[in-house]
């Protein structure tokens, strides 16, 4: 009888321990799968544009006055969040990656009428409509960021990261 209690004891403690780590694994689970929903979602938002939305043309698409006057109003309201050179910032993602730059025109400037508010993109809509279409010209004159090239240092063989001077510079 004492070896029967003795094992049942035994058998509920490995139990626990089993059910513990699950839970433990769990929890790393979903804290994994948070970061990398963060990570993954950034872009999401634009692809909730409706049709009607993204089939819209960019009247200033061809004016090359646009993308001056849309960078000056970047500057103004966006460089804050989306860094100066449109590359993310602390608050932003970047509008350089092909997430946005493959975007048609009408959904970005649905994003920005309709802002994504609990990602923290504000609402843009009483912001003249010229105007809109001007960042979005902007936006899209920005083309996909570079990846930055890897080259090896002489002396070691390690791969070093070099800073892609040709992004813009203010």
């Amino acid at each position: 009888m004492k070896s029967c209690g003795a094992l049942m004891f035994f058998s509920a403690f490995l139990l626990s321990g089993f059910f513990l780590s699950s839970l433990r694994g769990q929890e790393r689970n979903k804290a994994t799968d948070k970061q990398n929903t963060k990570t993954e979602s950034v872009y999401v938002e634009i692809g909730k544009a409706p049709e009607k939305a993204r089939a819209r043309r960019n009247p200033l698409e061809k004016d090359p006055e646009a993308v001056a006057a849309g960078r000056i109003l970047f500057e103004q309201r966006c460089a804050e969040c989306h860094g100066d050179n449109a590359e993310g910032g602390k608050k932003g993602p970047s509008l350089r990656a092909a997430e946005i730059q493959n975007a048609e025109p009408g959904a970005i400037f649905w994003i920005l009428t309709n802002g994504a508010v609990r990602k923290g993109m504000p609402v843009w809509s009483k912001l003249p409509e010229p105007q809109r279409w001007q960042l979005v010209s902007y936006i899209k004159s920005l083309g996909i960021a570079a990846a930055k090239p890897e080259r090896s240092t002489p002396a070691t063989g390690e791969p070093t990261t070099v800073k892609d001077s040709s992004s813009p510079r203010r």
